[in-house]
C-alpha cells in the first residue's frame, strides 16, 4: 500500500475532480467548478465576485472569465456593486436555481460513491483528516 501521502492526496483530488466534472457535464451541462460557483452564491446571495473568486481559490481575472461564461448561459446575474461600480455582484438566475435543485442526486450519489465501504468511526477519522487540510493551513 502506498503511503505518499502528499502524492495521493494530489492522485484522489484529480481522478475525483475528474468524476464529478464528467457527471456534472453529462447529467447538468454545467462544470463542477460552475455547480461549486452556483452553491457558493445561494450561499451568498448578492455577494461580490472577488469573495467568490477567494472562495473557489481561482485569481480574479479567472473568476471574471467564469463569471461571464456562467452570465452568458443564463446561469447568474452580474450586477454593479452599489458602494463600487467596479466591483460586481453575483446573482442566481432562475436557471441557476434550477441547475443547484438537479444537481442534490448526483452530489448524494457522489458522497455515497465516496464514503462506500467505510465504517462510520472510519469516517469520523477521514472527515477529521479533511477539515484539518482544507482549514489549519
Amino acid at each position: 500500500m502506498d503511503t505518499r501521502i502528499f502524492y495521493l492526496l494530489s492522485k484522489a483530488r484529480h481522478r475525483v475532480y475528474k468524476y464529478a466534472d464528467q457527471h456534472a457535464e453529462q447529467t447538468l451541462g454545467i462544470s463542477v467548478t460552475q455547480l461549486g460557483a452556483l452553491l457558493l452564491v445561494k450561499a451568498d446571495e448578492g455577494c461580490l465576485q472577488k469573495d467568490l473568486a477567494h472562495s473557489l481559490q481561482l485569481n480574479n481575472s479567472a473568476l471574471t472569465g467564469l463569471a461571464s461564461r456562467m452570465e452568458t448561459n443564463g446561469l447568474l446575474d452580474r450586477r454593479a456593486c452599489a458602494q463600487d461600480g467596479r466591483a460586481s455582484r453575483l446573482y442566481l438566475t432562475e436557471l441557476g436555481r434550477e441547475k443547484i435543485n438537479q444537481a442534490r442526486p448526483l452530489l448524494d450519489a457522489l458522497n455515497a460513491s465516496l464514503t462506500a465501504g467505510f465504517s462510520d468511526e472510519e469516517m469520523v477519522v477521514i472527515i477529521k483528516f479533511l477539515n484539518h487540510l482544507a482549514n489549519d493551513y
